[in-house]
């Protein structure tokens, strides 16, 4: 009895229940009414006639259900067909197969949702690809670094001093930050980050964040204007994560403003939520880099963020851990040499 697991018999099966009950319940009335208004010297010339029609209705219902159960299995199957085929292909590395979309409504969204999915997995395959690269790339530099100390003071082109050394051990640094931010983010993206959650005043964090990079900013001949609002503006979040936030998105701010520039932080109520807003006068970010500013290692001015030390995933982790805090973290931008503006969103205490 396995054959009735599969659709095209069950289908078929059905119709010809359909067929069957409509022949058996035309025969009961057509005898119960040839019983209560045939003469009974007619009744068995009536009833003759009667089963001669039903037994042709019989068979052409026959012979019309199973051709159109057939016709509509066949329909139905060619599409599960094609998707099975086609999940076994992209299970086995092929992430640009697509099937092809019918015209029924309901086989089309399947097929529709079908190669959605498989377009997001392609652009998913693709990330991990380019991830890798990066990734290679970025611990290539400080090795070759390091690499090249060690040649210079093997061949003795390199004095033996502490100089070298401190330079060798920039390098390092260098290499363990990115292994470290590597670490984090993939404790993020897996959610076993630790979260403390409290209800604290956001712009106390504000403050804090404010004064440890504002050494950074004098370096720099920044300004920073701090616009708080006067009453305090209450959040339910990490505080210590927000501040992790807040750091990122300034230190962006500094790495990417010029001399001269100004850098501006202030909280807003929003509803249910709360905003902290990062506005800085700096290089800007164009329209077809935006919507990428997020990704992981994606830099919309690679020379620029390498040689200022950047490991190009710090915007990726600020967005996670706002995530996980039921918040999120927007950019928007004017274009080049407009400013940028980064708002973080968190869910408001009570």
């Amino acid at each position: 009895m396995r054959f009735w697991r599969q659709l095209r018999w069950q289908m078929i099966g059905a119709q010809m229940l359909v067929v069957v009950v409509g022949v058996v319940t035309l025969n009961l009335t057509a005898n119960i009414l040839i019983e209560q208004s045939i003469a009974p010297d007619q009744v068995a010339t009536v009833r003759t006639a009667v089963v001669q029609a039903l037994t042709v209705a019989a068979v052409a219902a026959t012979i019309a259900g199973l051709t159109t159960s057939i016709l509509l299995v066949q329909v139905i199957l060619r599409s599960l067909r094609s998707i099975a085929r086609s999940s076994r292909r992209i299970a086995a590395g092929r992430y640009d197969e697509r099937v092809t979309v019918p015209a029924s409504d309901e086989l089309r969204a399947v097929a529709e949702s079908f190669n959605q999915m498989a377009e997001a997995l392609e652009q998913i395959e693709q990330r991990r690809i380019t991830m890798i690269g990066n990734v290679a790339h970025e611990l290539r530099t400080p090795l070759a670094g390091i690499e090249g100390y060690l040649e210079g003071l093997i061949d003795g082109v390199l004095p033996n001093t502490a100089d070298t050394f401190l330079d060798m051990k920039q390098e390092v640094r260098r290499l363990r930050r990115l292994v470290d931010d590597l670490q984090t983010l993939s404790r993020v993206e897996a959610g076993q980050i630790a979260l403390h959650f409290t209800t604290f005043d956001v712009n106390d964090v504000i403050r804090r964040v404010v004064a440890q990079i504002q050494p950074q900013v004098l370096d720099s001949c920044l300004q920073v204007q701090f616009a708080p609002d006067q009453q305090p503006i209450l959040v339910h979040a990490d505080a210590d994560r927000v501040a992790q936030i807040l750091l990122n998105l300034l230190g962006n701010a500094v790495r990417y403003t010029p001399e001269g520039g100004c850098i501006t932080v202030r909280s807003e109520l929003n509803n249910d939520n709360v905003q902290v807003i990062v506005e800085d006068t700096g290089i800007g970010i164009s329209a077809e880099h935006l919507p990428f500013i997020f990704e992981r290692f994606y830099r919309a001015d690679p020379s620029r963020a390498r040689t200022s030390g950047g490991s190009g995933i710090g915007l990726t982790i600020a967005r996670h851990l706002a995530w996980a805090m039921g918040g999120d973290i927007s950019a928007a931008s004017a274009g080049i040499g407009k400013g940028s503006t980064f708002t973080l969103t968190l869910p408001r205490a009570g």
